[in-house]
């Protein structure tokens, strides 16, 4: 029986909150999310830590639907690359996913920390996400939101494995998918241009963290005013549609030509002609030692610095433009802005808030790729058929100047 289908007149028995605290203490909100609250969490007999995803029933439907959907495919999955569903408690009130607890840091901060960085640590890195993404796809499930802000190491010993969070956006591939969603820097071509889509779009977005741990810089990028966020999105994404990245100097010099191979194999624009997770794992640069061991971390270090340094306070300037767009009418052009269905004024199951994807409803004057007819281009899709993702700013918007 599907999760949370019950047959007609049967009465769904919850847990009662005590079931909750009686095995585990609470600690303080680490942090609010779009969908959720997460806390620390101590197992009142082990001592054991863990994370604790707490969602709110009376927040909407869309965070219910998050919930079930992040429940449904944690509970298929068990990989050493993916964070471990351990736990889950439905009460009337609340959906509490307990999750295994990485202490470690994200690959960036990693990356900073080390005397010695080099193309065999980057390869390290995407295979281990490769492997997850191979596992993921034997399963028939898309991630459609890997990004390397969902990357982290899972302890801080020296070889800690790294493991992939944040399922919330996760489905499974029942025929090819057809809504939007995920964050704007890593979307594929097909899902920029409105085509139906499928597992192609992790391998893409593998593509594109791969770019970015290679050389600090983010492959699609647009040097508009820092605050002139709708012309930056729809020039990101002519961009994204076109394949237009290069491996420019003086970031890529010392790049090994295998390197970029896989790079240019997983963002090829045509999906059936991306190299799947598998067959990338099988690329001399991931298992044949093709990997440079030159240190390349001084430069990339300083791209790093300098494209993300501003990100995180960036973050709320962004979600605050996007939610006065969302007030725009539509008469001005077909969606005026972002979109998340919602005003600004809506209800919390359909607001876009800090660290939520948003897919720009408007990309007027971008060109697309065709379409079959029943798929219209992003400007024309409905708000309710539109699901939130990430609006967190990424690297492309403090990159000018270079």
């Amino acid at each position: 029986m599907p999760f949370g289908c019950l047959p007609v007149g049967e009465k769904k028995d919850y847990h009662s909150p005590a079931d909750v605290t009686d095995k585990y203490d609470m600690g303080q909100i680490v942090k609010s999310e779009e969908f959720c609250e997460i806390f620390r969490a101590k197992d009142k007999i082990t001592n054991k830590m863990y994370t604790c995803k707490k969602f709110l029933k009376k927040d909407g439907r869309k965070v219910r639907k998050a919930a079930k959907n992040e429940i449904q495919i944690l509970k298929m999955v068990k990989h050493p690359n993916i964070l471990q569903l351990v736990d889950v408690y439905e009460t009337k009130k609340e959906y509490f996913l307990f999750l295994e607890l990485a202490t470690g840091r994200e690959v960036f901060d990693w990356i900073l920390d080390q005397g010695y960085y080099s193309e065999k640590d980057t390869s390290n890195v995407v295979r281990q996400v490769l492997e997850a993404v191979a596992y993921l796809h034997s399963l028939h499930i898309v991630h459609r939101n890997l990004k390397l802000e969902n990357l982290v190491y899972y302890n801080r010993l020296k070889h800690s494995k790294i493991v992939i969070s944040d399922f919330h956006l996760a489905k499974l591939e029942n025929g090819l998918i057809k809504e939007p969603c995920g964050t704007p820097e890593y979307l594929a071509p097909e899902v920029v241009g409105r085509q139906r889509y499928g597992r192609p779009v992790d391998c893409w977005a593998t593509g594109v963290i791969m770019y970015i741990l290679l050389s600090g810089n983010p492959p699609f990028y647009d040097e508009t005013e820092d605050d002139d966020y709708e012309n930056h999105d729809k020039n990101l994404f002519r961009k994204i549609l076109a394949g237009d990245y290069e491996f420019d100097s003086p970031y890529w010099d010392e790049i090994s030509d295998s390197a970029k191979s896989l790079v240019a194999r997983l963002m090829e624009v045509d999906q059936d002609q991306r190299l799947t997770a598998q067959e990338a794992i099988n690329h001399e640069w991931i298992s044949g030692g093709a990997a440079s061991d030159k240190n390349i971390k001084e430069n990339v270090c300083a791209q790093i610095e300098k494209n993300f340094a501003r990100a995180k306070w960036k973050k709320a300037v962004r979600v605050t433009t996007i939610m006065k767009r969302l007030r725009a009418p539509d008469s001005d052009s077909k969606a005026a802005g972002l979109a998340a269905g919602a005003s600004a004024d809506a209800p919390a199951d359909t607001q876009a808030s800090a660290g939520s994807s948003v897919l720009p409803s408007s990309t007027e004057g971008v060109p697309t790729v065709e379409v079959t007819p029943s798929q219209p281009p992003l400007q024309d899709v409905p708000p309710e058929s539109r699901c939130n993702g990430d609006a967190s700013v990424s690297s492309t918007e403090s990159r000018s100047g270079q």
